[in-house]
């Protein structure tokens, strides 16, 4: 048998992305599993599968105070740092593409800009603090960042947000599970669960 494949569907403008970023690797580690990790433009997403481009906005104020609080329940529960930050949306486009350049070191960037979003305050869409963010895993950020501005790869992220939609993305975090049987897509952190149990074998459909 094939090892089990999870990709985690991802923007860095999430907070539900965010917490689920802190677990997903120990789901796979778990269950044997490899993480792919597929950042995306959320709210190109949004666009194209006819979603608000800001859904939290659009709640009513009940739910908005309900969202706040199951945040902060589910950051308790896995006990990871959350702070709302001062600027919400933030622009995350440089900061995706950042992430498709990273090669093998995707997972330890992805970790260290959820982390400057949501911990600390941190604007991903200043190129400085890119830039710092970087070097903290061994990356060039520099010359990252002006690769980042080349036409390649804004249709690189165009074309992964478009594969997103195809395979059935609508928010993040989405988890596909990628199983000889099939996949099975998850959306939202708190399906992780169900995403570790079909990443051992289970065939929940």
């Amino acid at each position: 048998m094939s090892q089990p494949v999870v990709h985690f569907w991802y923007d860095f403008s999430s907070p539900f992305a965010y917490l689920g970023s802190t677990q997903i690797e120990q789901v796979a580690e778990r269950t044997g599993a490899q993480v792919v990790w597929r950042p995306m433009l959320l709210g190109a997403l949004f666009k194209q599968v006819g979603s608000p481009e800001v859904p939290l906005a659009s709640m009513p104020p009940a739910k908005q105070r309900y969202i706040s609080q199951d945040l902060k329940a589910w950051a308790a529960h896995h006990g990871v740092p959350l702070k709302w930050p001062s600027r919400f949306p933030m622009r995350t486009v440089t900061a995706l593409r950042l992430a498709l350049l990273a090669g093998d070191r995707i997972g330890p960037l992805t970790h260290v800009l959820f982390r400057t979003y949501w911990v600390e305050d941190g604007d991903l869409s200043d190129e400085a603090t890119l830039e710092r963010k970087c070097a903290q895993v061994g990356l060039d950020g520099k010359h990252l960042l002006a690769r980042s501005k080349e036409a390649d790869l804004k249709e690189r992220l165009a074309t992964e947000t478009s594969e997103a939609a195809k395979a059935g993305v609508f928010g993040a975090p989405t988890c596909v599970v990628k199983r000889e049987a099939g996949d099975y897509l998850f959306w939202g952190q708190d399906r992780l669960v169900l995403v570790e149990r079909a990443l051992g074998g289970w065939r929940p459909w």
